[in-house]
């Protein structure tokens, strides 16, 4: 075996808005996470299928990030059964 000398890695050139904005930390738009905190910041909440629909992802994918992700983000979420559908919501700081 013969060793190949190691190329460097070349990175591709981002426009200025794109490289300005990753800078600055703002985004063009909110994360699927930021989107499902919002539905669930609302005092009704929302339901699993309501929550799926928002970023397309499966209901299961859901669950596992209000378990998950939106937990370990420091969110309380409660969930509830009204009218025989499961809502769920983030309770409000207090």
């Amino acid at each position: 075996m013969t060793d190949t000398p190691k190329l460097p890695r070349l990175r591709a050139k981002q426009p200025a808005t794109v490289a300005a904005a990753s800078a600055s930390g703002a985004s063009a738009k909110p994360s699927k996470l930021d989107r499902l905190a919002m539905l669930l910041k609302r005092p009704e909440g929302a339901g699993i299928d309501e929550l799926a629909a928002a970023v397309g992802w499966q209901a299961h994918s859901v669950r596992g990030a209000l378990a998950g992700a939106l937990r370990k983000k420091g969110h309380v979420i409660v969930s509830e059964k009204r009218d025989g559908v499961r809502r769920y919501r983030i309770e409000p700081a207090t």
